[in-house]
């Protein structure tokens, strides 16, 4: 299994985290809708925003700690490296991608086409100790990783208990 390295961007900082975190709100908001919904044939709340058709849905995302590190792990099905972009501003990841529709049509009409295409993007705050100096961005099989490692300061330190006289 083979791992291909995303380079990460250094992007200018944003003025305000503000409207990141509106975005954030937004973005999860719609993301808790579409999942009670997906069974009853409603379509995604972001497709009804933008252009009709299918829209490729923002990528779920795990996120877990370590004593070393958070890790970010997503899904992108049907992307490679080269479709996805990994940037840190400020103290915010980003994640964004796009999956080009693909179409070759030799005298076949298409009757149902159900593959999302479209551009995506996912922000996390990084919480405090996060080292963005040292992210790592790995793709293999559809699968993108991101270790944001801790910095020494945010290291768990143990306390000794000691029994009183």
């Amino acid at each position: 299994m083979a791992t291909a390295p995303v380079p990460i961007k250094q992007a200018t900082p944003l003025a305000s985290t503000i409207p990141d975190i509106l975005q954030i709100f937004r973005t999860e908001m719609d993301r808790f809708v579409d999942r009670f919904t997906t069974g009853f044939g409603i379509p995604p709340i972001a497709s009804l925003r933008t252009e009709p058709g299918f829209r490729i849905p923002n990528p779920a995302v795990d996120i877990t700690e370590d004593d070393a590190s958070f890790t970010f792990t997503a899904e992108l099905p049907g992307l490679t490296e080269k479709d996805v972009q990994v940037s840190l501003s400020g103290n915010t990841l980003v994640i964004k991608g796009e999956k080009l529709q693909e179409r070759e049509e030799k005298d076949k009409g298409v009757h149902l086409s159900e593959r999302a295409y479209g551009e995506f993007q996912r922000s996390f705050l990084l919480p405090e100790g996060a080292d963005g100096e040292r992210i790592d961005a790995r793709f293999a099989n559809g699968v993108l990783t991101v270790i944001v490692p801790k910095t020494a300061q945010a290291a768990p330190k143990k306390i000794e208990v000691k029994a009183s006289a």
